[in-house]
């Protein structure tokens, strides 16, 4: 399986890069013991930004690298639909 950049990985890149960031803002906030709903509200922010991207990955993947595969006439269709089916646990 080749790797292939897609127009959204820029923007799934950037999710990341905010997760990552709320993510060590909840480091920060539990070692100088912030209160227990702040931290829970930055824990949440953290969890929506991952779903967003995952969510945008699996998408992006569907969209252009299955699709394509299924048109590629030597690459067999039954594995197109074994990707898709591997990936769909993700969702």
């Amino acid at each position: 399986m080749v790797h292939v950049n897609h127009p959204t990985h820029p923007d799934i890149i950037k999710r990341l890069k905010r997760a990552d960031g709320h993510l060590r803002n909840v480091i920060e906030m539990m070692e100088t013991e912030r209160p227990c709903m702040d931290i829970v509200q930055q824990l949440h922010a953290v969890e929506r930004a991952l779903a967003a991207a995952k969510k945008t990955l699996v998408h992006d993947h569907i969209d252009h690298c299955l699709s394509h595969a299924v048109e590629d006439e030597t690459r067999e269709p039954r594995t197109a639909i074994e990707e898709f089916k591997e990936i769909t646990k993700y969702l």
